[in-house]
């Protein structure tokens, strides 16, 4: 299943994500129009926030034209949907009320604890290092190649892009425009690889060119490529500098988590707080979830 079928699949969840705020006498909108459902406008800044909200994973699809026009197709249902629920007096309902209210108390928590936690969670220079001593033997690599590149379906629309490149086009903006792998979003970069993890004639042709060099057209079972090599390092330990980066992404989750750990326990310790076990103990979810039709069924018609 490729990228695009994925998200075409996904198009459903992604539509209840979030309702577009679009409201009879709100203020002017910040965008362009892109589009106008029933006097409801959809602007450039609503699709931009609606890409926000996507899973990372799905973010590079919008970066073909045919990704942004299912996002926006499902933006333009969603705002239809959400009025003829607002018609049906569904936004007034109790459950809506309720779930709303539910949300917010979540929202609220998760906002609360996500700036603190990363305000508090800091990993040091120290830590850093601290590792990097204690682990150098996970710091060896062999020859290691940093690149970009552009993956096109056809070699005429990568000779294209070639031509533009060789009359100064720029390699990121191009790989931002035409690219159709998902390294497109941060202009072609692959960041550093060895031997062995990109297929043959790509490596082949990534390991052969000097840094700061760019390929011709390059085919593979993926399409045609056009690779600039933006780094090279030979075999060996990576120094700390290098290896920052991945250090740190290392180290940060468990800081964060003994940093929540130690704030739920202070602020448990100094709230008051009660239990009553036999109530918990005792909650009967018989009648809930699976068991709601099963349990309906067997009350009295009457009741019915």
């Amino acid at each position: 299943m490729n990228h695009m079928t994925i998200f075409k699949a996904l198009v459903p969840l992604v539509m209840t994500m979030s309702l577009i705020a679009c409201k009879p006498g709100d203020a002017k909108k910040e965008g362009k129009t892109l589009a106008e459902v029933d006097g409801k406008v959809i602007t450039t800044e609503d699709f931009k926030n609606e890409v926000e909200r996507l899973p990372p994973y799905l973010k590079p699809m919008v970066q073909s034209n045919e990704g942004r026009k299912e996002l926006l197709d499902s933006m333009i249902v969603r705002q239809i949907l959400l009025e003829q629920a607002k018609k049906d007096g569904v936004d007034k309902s109790k459950e809506v009320s309720d779930r709303l209210d539910d949300l917010r108390k979540r929202l609220i928590v998760e906002t609360y604890l996500k700036k603190k936690v990363e305000q508090e969670a800091q990993v040091t220079d120290e830590e850093m290092k601290k590792f990097y001593d204690e682990n150098k033997d996970k710091f060896k690599t062999g020859d290691q190649v940093r690149a970009s590149h552009i993956l096109v379906k056809t070699e005429k629309e990568a000779q294209d892009i070639l031509a533009q490149l060789k009359q100064g086009g720029k390699f990121e903006e191009l790989a931002k425009k035409y690219s159709a792998d998902s390294s497109a979003a941060k202009g072609g970069d692959l960041g550093w690889f060895p031997k062995g993890a990109m297929v043959p004639e790509f490596e082949k042709t990534a390991f052969s060119l000097k840094e700061g060099e760019m390929s011709g057209v390059v085919k593979t079972n993926f399409g045609f490529h056009i690779i600039k090599v933006t780094g090279k390092r030979p075999a060996g330990i990576r120094t700390l500098d290098e290896m920052k980066d991945q250090i740190k992404a290392n180290l940060l989750p468990a800081k964060q988590q003994q940093i929540f750990q130690g704030m739920k326990d202070n602020l448990k310790k100094n709230a008051k707080i009660t239990i009553n076990e036999e109530a918990l103990k005792g909650i009967d979810f018989s009648a809930t979830g699976e068991n709601a039709e099963t349990a309906t069924s067997k009350q009295p018609a009457a009741v019915k």
